[in-house]
């Protein structure tokens, strides 16, 4: 009796895993299956991931192998299309975001990278007129004009803008006695300063009158002026700037009455003396015609 039921689990057992290869199978067509027709037949996505895990598989159907191969090409290109679908998102998060004070420069905008930067820069412009543009990234003030100053600039190529960030050079806007934001400053050559003002988007006018002012064309013979020299002592004296400047030394103002008491002071003066003029026979000889002039002579 254990015999016969050993033997009949043993049959049952057997039918029923020919049952489950069966049903495998059947959802297969042919002997040989590949990635492109085999895909096609599973209608859930987990069924074809689970498919592609299983590279290659053999089992028994009516005592002959059946092979199945999986083409492990085609997973890649799958992949590679979420990639290419997640590339530019990547890229829009990764890369640097422009900054507005950044936004619509020209060719001739820059931003100072120090007080002796700022220095040079005024020195070397020559006869070309230069405008310093104070801003603050947390002015909005700034942010609004700046558009309308990058128009400008772009309208004006012979003029140089110089870009002053007061957060990142704060100590260097103190000692140019900058406190208003936005603040502007116009030089020329041997002229220096020109005018400096505050405007905001309301009062861009100011702006326009002084930029067509001061824009037409000068030749000055002299040196260029740049900063002013107590400006420039300022900056010197400042200790959280490395800037060294040596003040020049006052040269004499030549007056009319500055020469006139130096001619007088370089005369030499005779301390002797004049001497009288002597009496002689001329002299005697004119007093007696006198007398007798007097007489009625």
């Amino acid at each position: 009796m254990a015999e016969i039921l050993t033997k009949t689990s043993l049959v049952s057992s057997w039918h029923g895993n020919r049952k489950q290869q069966h049903r495998r199978l059947s959802m297969v067509p042919n002997k040989t299956c590949s990635f492109n027709t085999c895909v096609g037949s599973f209608p859930s996505l987990k069924l074809k991931s689970q498919f592609l895990r299983s590279s290659s598989f053999s089992s028994e159907f009516y005592g002959k192998n059946t092979i199945f191969r999986v083409n492990r090409s085609i997973p890649n290109r799958i992949n590679s299309q979420f990639s290419v679908s997640a590339a530019p998102k990547m890229t829009l998060r990764i890369g640097k975001i422009q900054k507005w004070w950044e936004k619509g420069l020209q060719p001739n905008m820059r931003e100072v990278t120090s007080a002796q930067d700022l220095v040079d820069s005024l020195l070397n412009a020559g006869d070309k007129l230069v405008i310093v543009d104070f801003f603050s990234p947390g002015c909005g003030g700034c942010r609004a004009l700046h558009p309308k100053i990058c128009q400008m600039a772009e309208m004006n190529p012979d003029v140089e803008f110089l870009q002053v960030n007061y957060e990142e050079h704060k100590s260097m806007c103190y000692s140019l006695n900058v406190h208003v934001l936005p603040f502007f400053r116009f030089y020329r050559g041997a002229h220096g300063r020109l005018c400096s003002f505050s405007c905001t988007n309301a009062t861009i006018k100011k702006f326009k009158d002084a930029l067509a002012k001061h824009t037409p064309d000068r030749c000055s013979l002299e040196p260029t002026k740049g900063l002013e020299e107590k400006e420039l002592i300022a900056l010197s004296e400042n200790k959280d700037l490395n800037f060294t400047y040596t003040p020049k030394p006052l040269q004499p103002v030549h007056t009319p009455a500055n020469e006139e008491l130096a001619t007088t002071k370089a005369s030499p003066v005779c301390s002797e003396p004049l001497p009288l003029p002597s009496l002689t026979s001329n002299s005697d000889e004119v007093l007696k015609e006198r007398t007798l002039t007097r007489a009625g002579r």
